[in-house]
């Protein structure tokens, strides 16, 4: 017997090719006239081309977005964004930088437009994390949702074909962990399945065909549909531990959730046999962890946390603040198995439940 309840979080989502140049229609869409742009110092010429396609609606471009959001970088693009008189924000990028305007947003209420560059997915959700003195806190608040997001695949070509992998994982990770949460439902495991299939389809073809749109489009919509499933469910361990990691020890957020997942996926299996087989028939595999390992093998992704530079001790430290605050699980957070899951993923071995 199901027994659910789904609300749809409100969102507009114009998706294709070419349709960056639509940028300005949807700043007018949502009744702005002054879009303050948001990037990474490294994605600076492609905030210029949106600034350019926003003529007179654009009050000026931040490049100061910086991975897991820091406290001091979100104070200063808040203060940049009432100093111009900015009434929306356009984040042209990944997750931190779209993590940035979400966090303006949070103290401002001032309405976001996303365009993103990776198949993070943070677009879709009502998801902020902010890292302050080494500690990375996550919440929900609807304010933090983009009133739009233009999806163009044509901008993700730019993206290293390494970091389009790892990204893919990433976004994989949110529907797996969807197909388990304690507020899952009907709508959101459809999703979360066809999300998997799609990018376990697309990232072979990309990484053969870094310039093929069609790969390119494969994969972004299947980081739309992981993406839709991080914004409507509660996440789990899996989560837990890269918001850990990345926050404590500042690692890579992508190639984080790409080394962790398998693992996190194996330790939760025999509580969520469902999901494990979704999983596994999406990859086209016989075991759902052990599938996306050997998925993020034949990509030759990363596998072992101590290739980002963790060292050994430090896995006690992640293991103690993972259990100092845990997110729901299907299977009871215990201090034994989850130090042996990061000893696993440290080392790069084969998940094991």
């Amino acid at each position: 017997m199901k027994d659910f309840t789904y609300t749809a979080l409100p969102s507009r989502v114009v998706f294709g090719p070419g349709k960056l140049a639509t940028v300005a229609d949807e700043v007018g869409a949502i009744g702005a006239t002054r879009a303050l742009v948001l990037c990474t110092p490294q994605q600076r010429a492609q905030a210029e081309r949106v600034g350019a396609l926003l003529g007179d609606r654009l009050a000026g471009i931040h490049d100061g977005a910086e991975m897991h959001v820091p406290i001091e970088s979100a104070r200063t693009a808040r203060a940049v964004a009432r100093e111009l008189g900015a009434d929306c924000a356009v984040a042209v990028g990944g997750g931190s930088t779209i993590g940035l305007g979400k966090a303006i947003a949070l103290d401002s209420a001032l309405p976001i437009i996303a365009i993103p560059t990776t198949y993070a997915g943070s677009e879709m959700t009502p998801v902020y994390g902010i890292t302050e003195n080494g500690i990375k806190t996550t919440g929900k608040d609807v304010r933090v949702v983009p009133k739009s997001v233009i999806y163009d695949p044509e901008l993700t070509c730019s993206l290293p074909v390494g970091m389009s992998l790892v990204s893919g994982m990433n976004a994989i990770a949110h529907a797996a962990e969807g197909l388990y949460a304690r507020d899952g439902n009907p709508v959101m495991s459809l999703m979360a399945e066809e999300g998997i299939r799609a990018l376990a389809a697309g990232m072979p073809l990309l990484r053969d065909g870094p310039d093929d749109i069609g790969a390119r489009s494969q994969c972004l919509y299947g980081a739309w549909l992981c993406g839709t499933v991080l914004g409507h469910v509660g996440m789990a361990l899996h989560h837990k531990l890269c918001h850990t990691l990345g926050g404590s020890f500042n690692l890579p957020h992508a190639e984080t959730h790409t080394i962790v997942l398998p693992h996190a996926l194996a330790y939760n299996s025999s509580a969520a046999p469902d999901a494990m087989a979704r999983i596994a028939r999406a990859i086209g595999a016989a075991d759902g962890p052990r599938g996306l390992h050997e998925l993020a093998q034949r990509l030759d992704l990363p596998l072992a946390l101590r290739d980002l530079g963790v060292a050994e001790p430090d896995l006690d430290r992640a293991c103690g603040i993972a259990l100092s605050n845990p997110y729901w699980n299907p299977r009871p957070i215990e201090a034994g198995p989850l130090r042996a899951l990061l000893q696993r993923a440290w080392e790069g071995s084969e998940p094991r439940p």
